[in-house]
């Protein structure tokens, strides 16, 4: 195992993770009284660990067909985009 790469993936989805709309949205649960906090994290655990193997599924996919490089490109393009709508709609 890499564990350079391993560190690495944890820091960027762990970051990139903070603050967002899944993390509000299991805040919300677990500030229910009436639900377990258990079932909130395993939940939460467990959906993030199936979207996660979804994006390496589809990762492994992808490139089998498309160049590392072109993906780096296209993903550039796609968050310039998605953070210029996100201004247009402010």
């Amino acid at each position: 195992m890499d564990y350079k790469i391993l560190l690495m993936v944890f820091a960027t989805v762990f970051i990139a993770e903070l603050g967002d709309k899944t993390q509000l949205a299991t805040l919300l649960f677990a500030a229910d009284k009436e639900v377990s906090k258990w079932t909130v994290f395993i939940g939460a655990s467990l959906a993030l660990i199936a979207t996660s193997a979804i994006g390496v599924l589809a990762g492994s996919f992808i490139s089998d067909h498309i160049s590392a490089k072109h993906l780096h490109y296209i993903a550039g393009v796609g968050f310039i985009l998605i953070g210029a709508w996100t201004l247009l709609k402010a």
